[in-house]
């Protein structure tokens, strides 16, 4: 079993890590010949939010080899602090003694053994503000995956949904989920309709506040039906979920990576969010969130 690379979206791959790590302490990352999957199942999470992420290996990597018994795949179980303490060590090493900072230029990761261990190797080397050479090494353990193990990650099974939206920037919806979380205990209503129209809505004994955007675009979006059903309803109709303000605000961690996301709510069931890693056309990837309703109630 082997596996090295040398990382060259070191920024980008540090943002997609920092979009997930406040999810759970640890994730999956699978290595295929092609692709690296980042998963965080909805086990070990409060409000049991889950992410399946895609991410080309032309995105992020070159020299990239990978070898296995296994179809060339591997899959590691590693701690998501640990491993976004290593790039962004990668991405912006710490200053020099003498206060010059340093700058990466090249980041090589390679798959070693250290004892009865595995560790993913991080050697970042770079040049001082002064010219000088500087070398960080940066070591993460992780739990090598067995092919059983591999097997039952299964990415949830949801109705196909009732209505699509384009979302406006997620540091803008971070900020008003924010402002809402005083009259969120009970959760929030996460709403759209087909004509462009999306609300967050909190309700409380005391309150209720909803806060709405309109002007956004409907995509078209690949069905399993054999028609589009939307033209026979009326367009207006708001479909929702109520989903937790925690886990929103989990989700809304990805602005750090966002280009475009599309939100995708079934209604009173769960809210399904991709989040494309650039243009949608010739993305380097998508995370998906699955968001489960908190409870079933009629929006």
């Amino acid at each position: 079993m082997r596996f090295r690379a040398t990382i060259e979206g070191v920024e980008t791959f540090s943002k997609i890590v920092q979009a997930v790590e406040k999810l759970q302490k640890k994730c999956t990352i699978k290595f295929a010949e092609h692709e690296m999957r980042i998963i965080c199942t909805g086990d070990a999470n409060e409000g049991g939010i889950q992410v399946w992420s895609y991410i080309k290996v032309s995105s992020l990597f070159t020299e990239y080899r990978i070898q296995s018994n296994s179809n060339n795949e591997i899959a590691l179980s590693v701690s998501s602090d640990a491993l976004l303490a290593a790039l962004r060590s990668a991405a912006g090493p710490s200053s020099a003694q003498n206060g010059s900072a340093s700058l990466a230029s090249d980041t090589h990761v390679i798959m070693k053994r250290k004892g009865e261990k595995s560790v993913l190797n991080f050697e970042i080397t770079g040049v001082t503000a002064m010219g000088r050479g500087i070398t960080i090494v940066q070591q993460v353990v992780v739990d090598v995956m067995r092919h059983a193990e591999v097997e039952r990650l299964k990415e949830p099974m949801c109705p196909e949904p009732d209505v699509h939206i384009l979302l406006p920037p997620l540091a803008k919806l971070r900020t008003v989920a924010e402002r809402l979380r005083p009259l969120a205990e009970e959760g929030v209503i996460f709403r759209a309709n087909h004509v462009g129209e999306l609300q967050f809505a909190v309700t409380n004994d005391n309150a209720r506040v909803e806060v709405g955007w309109g002007g956004l675009t409907n995509p078209t979006m690949k069905s399993n039906g054999d028609a589009d059903e939307s033209d026979a309803k009326d367009p207006t109709e708001m479909h929702g979920v109520l989903v937790s303000h925690k886990c929103l605000l989990k989700f809304l961690n990805s602005h750090v990576i966002s280009t475009t996301t599309i939100a995708c709510i079934c209604e009173n069931h769960c809210v399904i969010l991709y989040v494309y890693i650039g243009n949608v056309a010739d993305a380097g990837g998508v995370l998906t969130y699955y968001i489960p309703a908190k409870f079933d109630d009629a929006m």
